[in-house]
């Protein structure tokens, strides 16, 4: 699913995006604002690359980063509730049409929190509650923050059929 797709697909739900990423250090969002009326679904992003942002402004779990590490699943759920929940707050939109989503992982060279570089954790949640999909994605640092993007526009539309 191409970024036009998805911000058409979104926009006929009448939903918006709240995005917080990690490891794709904001391409998430870019591919989807090169789209022409993205601005009526995405309501914004935040790139917390480091963990202390991914705890004091999405409010994921202290003792959870410093005993998992950023690279985890339940980080990943944390994110995207997080991203959700401060986003329609603050953009004055019910929370049933908003849907967070989030990217966390390790893209190399090296890697991280004990986690092979090209893991990769992307979260959605809305109101069916958080879901969260892993990957082990090939390639180098590009290839897999690429992956992780085209993933995360599949997994979007998947947590919707779904």
């Amino acid at each position: 699913m191409s970024a036009s797709e998805l911000i058409q697909f979104l926009a006929t739900k009448k939903l918006k995006l709240a995005i917080a990423e990690s490891l794709t250090g904001g391409m998430l969002c870019s591919e989807l604002v090169s789209v022409p009326g993205a601005s009526d679904v995405v309501i914004g992003a935040v790139v917390a690359y480091q963990s202390v942002l991914k705890s004091s402004a999405l409010g994921v779990n202290a003792d959870l980063l410093a005993t998992k590490g950023a690279v985890d699943p339940e980080v990943a759920t944390q994110m995207a509730e997080g991203i959700r929940s401060r986003f329609s707050l603050q953009a004055l939109t019910p929370t049933d049409h908003v849907l967070g989503v989030s990217t966390s992982g390790v893209a190399g060279p090296d890697e991280q929190d004990g986690q092979p570089v090209g893991t990769v954790y992307l979260a959605v949640s809305g109101s069916k509650g958080p879901k969260v999909w892993a990957h082990v994605f090939t390639g180098n640092r590009q290839q897999i923050r690429e992956q992780t993007v085209s993933a995360a526009f599949e997994h979007i539309r998947e947590y919707l059929a779904g």
